[in-house]
């Protein structure tokens, strides 16, 4: 069910008839509210909240921007006088502490609030702690209520604090017959305008974006934000090169100093690495693959999104460290030796493969787009 937009928060509306699926239902529309702030405000995570009292809507926010007001206060300043007895769903635990904003939970409290609802609590021990000083106030508190949708949209978040590396979207741009490339090693461009747009989107919430170097060679990309809302920061851009081959005159390499870029390397010749750095590029050596990505944890990067090519595909699916595969599969059928998306995945027997699991599946333009979570994955909605 998707919730009707109310005109103004004060004007009011009903979401739901039936009142055995209303915690459901108006927490979607706290996730719904919480998708808003795509980009804007990392590192903290997204959130919405919604403000109910005599089965209406009454008030509606979410965080806008990193060091603006949380979702929950401006829901309440859209409910006014009306938030006192009111249930309020919100999608992450109230804060408890006192950061660029005071306490979510305080705030629930000074408004008279008679029940709260919650989605997921907070992994952060410096935030968490709102629903014991809720419940401390004699307010009511429900926890759990679409939790796997809150913890899905904020992935890379809960991800954080049990991982060092970055929460890691795999996306791929396919033919019909599953190939990165043509026989000639032609890659653009394999989906339409409305998946390249999506694309960018996805870069515009994402901390960095990722390439291989053989796609670095062959495409000379810019990895920036351009058909999408421009994201509070920009996303680093990471080249996965063993031995620091990006060539000085490329685009990632001469932009460096205007858009952060790191170089992910073994033991490059100490020439390269000179070279690279004093153009502004950042090298971040590893002795494997995933010491270089704790190394990018280290940094501050929570969530990389690595579109292609196929070695790095490889190294990062026969690694396990793919959290989210996304494929755009576009129409044409490349044939004979085309490039295939998983040339490079080490060959498995047909009764040991594992199933990737289809999470969302979805037609944008002429080309299909699925997301996929890994085998060793959990349970989601």
């Amino acid at each position: 069910m998707r919730a009707p937009r109310a005109r103004t928060a004060r004007s009011g509306y009903a979401l739901v008839s039936d009142q055995g699926d209303s915690d459901a239902a108006y927490m979607r529309r706290a996730l719904e509210l919480a998708r808003r702030g795509w980009g804007q405000t990392a590192p903290n995570p997204l959130v919405g909240a919604v403000v109910v009292r005599d089965d209406e809507v009454v008030g509606e926010g979410f965080h806008r921007r990193f060091g603006e007001a949380h979702a929950e206060v401006e829901a309440l300043r859209g409910a006014g006088d009306r938030a006192k007895g009111s249930t309020v769903y919100v999608t992450l635990e109230p804060c408890a502490h006192t950061g660029k904003t005071p306490p979510c939970a305080d705030a629930l409290v000074a408004a008279g609030v008679a029940r709260v609802v919650i989605a997921a609590r907070d992994p952060n021990p410096r935030a968490a702690g709102g629903v014991e000083r809720l419940r401390a106030a004699g307010i009511d508190v429900q926890s759990g209520v679409e939790e796997n949708a809150a913890r899905e949209l904020d992935a890379p978040f809960f991800h954080s604090f049990v991982e060092q590396r970055p929460w890691i979207t795999l996306k791929l741009a396919l033919s019909l017959d599953a190939a990165l490339a043509d026989a000639a090693g032609h890659s653009r461009w394999i989906t339409g305008d409305e998946s390249r747009r999506a694309v960018h989107e996805m870069r515009a919430g994402s901390d960095a974006v990722g390439v291989g170097i053989g796609t670095a060679l062959a495409d000379d990309p810019s990895l920036t934000v351009r058909d999408a809302t421009a994201p509070r920061i920009a996303p680093t851009r990471i080249v996965f090169d063993r031995a620091a081959r990006l060539p000085l005159g490329s685009v990632l390499a001469t932009t460096a100093r205007d858009v952060p870029t790191i170089v992910v390397a073994e033991s490059p010749p100490a020439a390269r690495v000179l070279g690279l750095e004093s153009l502004g590029v950042r090298v971040v050596q590893g002795a494997s693959l995933r010491a270089a990505l704790d190394a990018l944890g280290t940094l501050g990067l929570r969530s990389l999104l690595v579109e292609g090519g196929a070695r790095i595909a490889g190294a990062l699916i026969g690694a396990g460290m793919v959290d989210r595969l996304v494929i755009f599969q576009g129409s044409a059928i490349f044939g004979a030796g085309a490039l295939g998306a998983f040339a490079f995945v080490a060959p498995t027997e047909v009764e040991r493969a594992p199933a990737w699991r289809a999470l969302v599946r979805r037609e944008i333009g002429a080309d299909t787009m699925t997301v996929y979570a890994p085998p060793s994955s959990g349970p989601l909605s």
